[in-house]
């Protein structure tokens, strides 16, 4: 153990704590406001309807409390614990070169985590979303979603880590800086394929049958001065009930999409409002700065590896005392970095909810607030949102203004 093991520790004594404090605000919040609709509510949310966000609410929060213990433990286990060095001592006596045996240390850890927390998931799709009427999936879909992930992961995944870890091996020390510069590239080439090759892999994507609604968006679009490759529905309602709308993609392959769920649940006016929402962080460009911010925190992340790759304290305080190298130098710090980053959440989130004001705003002048206001009120019912978060909790997790905040909002444009 040395100095650094005590930083590690008390980061993530701190992270553990607050996030820990926080859920238990939100929970005695969300319990002491069960029965009481909030007033600006109490003519489209029924009392019924209120206690059930609240109790999915707490139970969602519980499994939260669950997960985070059982990722605090695995952690010590990987690190201090002496996981990753005997992954390390295995795939060394293998014979590999030294970049497979780089990859092979970084996926099979990657993936014995994910298998460990794989019943959490399970638990939360086929009992908590099942409880609350939100779960349409099948053991066996989920058992296939799972397969074509890790397969995806392990296709796309390995020729990136390859390359990252050879520029680390062969480039001088500037190599975190083409290091980024690579996954960067590959974050926005990932961007202009999902929508077209990764996202049809999971579901069906149908072109808008409602030749009405349709007229109406395109409407809107050329208004907002928006090229798209297309407005499809999504077959959503397979694996969930909750409902969603979202546009994806870059250049040429954007495209609007509803799931089958949204559609079936609002209107023409509602749906229109709700694209309207998801226009303005087009126009207000908040894609584009939330990209700028990703780029420059991970290039921050990537000089702060450059810089701890080469010193032998950052390896024996994470309990890898005879394991120096690169592969296990990015391993540990994907690991351990968020622990030092809890006390960013709350910045990113002012800044989300910022950005959603900001798209509201565009909603409310391209539409009838009232529509989106109805849309939104429709879309906490329906998918159980609680509308009495805690305000300390939301400022910390919300990336949406709470559900009071947002409607006060647009009911003032709406007078």
């Amino acid at each position: 153990m040395n100095a650094f093991t005590a930083v590690f520790l008390l980061a993530l004594a701190l992270s553990f704590g607050i996030e820990q404090w926080l859920s238990r605000r939100q929970v005695a919040h969300v319990r002491a406001h069960r029965d009481a609709v909030p007033e600006a509510f109490r003519d489209t949310i029924t009392p019924e309807a209120h206690r059930k966000a609240a109790d999915y609410t707490v139970d969602k929060n519980r499994l939260g409390d669950v997960e985070r213990v059982i990722g605090v433990a695995l952690l010590l286990l990987f690190t201090l614990g002496g996981g990753i060095a005997a992954i390390q001592a295995f795939w060394n006596g293998i014979g590999l070169s030294p970049l497979w045996t780089g990859i092979a240390i970084i996926l099979s850890t990657m993936i014995l985590m994910q298998l460990l927390e794989l019943p959490l998931g399970v638990y939360q799709t086929f009992v908590i979303e099942e409880r609350y009427g939100f779960n349409r999936n099948t053991p066996a879909q989920f058992a296939k979603d799972l397969g074509l992930q890790m397969l995806l992961s392990i296709a796309l995944g390995v020729p990136l880590l390859a390359l990252i870890l050879w520029v680390m091996d062969s480039v001088g020390s500037l190599w975190w800086l083409l290091a980024w510069a690579i996954l960067m590239s590959f974050s926005i080439l990932m961007s202009w394929a999902f929508p077209t090759f990764i996202a049809p892999l999971f579901n069906k994507f149908t072109p808008l049958p409602d030749e009405t609604l349709r007229k109406r968006i395109e409407s809107l679009l050329e208004r907002c001065g928006f090229q798209s490759k297309g407005i499809f529905v999504m077959d959503g309602s397979r694996r969930s009930g909750h409902g969603n709308a979202y546009f994806t993609g870059v250049g040429s392959s954007k495209r609007i999409v509803f799931f089958d769920t949204l559609v079936d649940s609002l209107g023409h006016d509602e749906l229109e409002a709700v694209l309207a929402h998801e226009l303005g962080h087009f126009k207000r460009k908040h894609v584009l700065k939330m990209l700028a911010t990703s780029a420059a925190m991970t290039l921050a992340g990537f000089a702060v590896l450059g810089w701890i790759s080469g010193q032998d304290w950052f390896y024996s305080g994470l309990g890898v005392p005879d394991g120096r190298s690169n592969a296990v130098a990015l391993l540990l710090f994907m690991l351990v970095a968020p622990a030092f980053t809890t006390f960013l959440q709350p910045v990113i989130a002012h800044f989300q909810r910022r950005f959603e004001f900001e798209a509201d705003d565009f909603a409310a002048s391209h539409t009838r607030p009232a529509h989106l206001i109805s849309a939104l009120v429709k879309l906490y019912r329906e998918n159980a949102s609680t509308l009495t978060p805690d305000p300390m909790y939301s400022a910390f997790h919300y990336s949406h203004p709470p559900a009071a905040v947002r409607i006060a909002n647009l009911s003032a444009k709406a007078s």
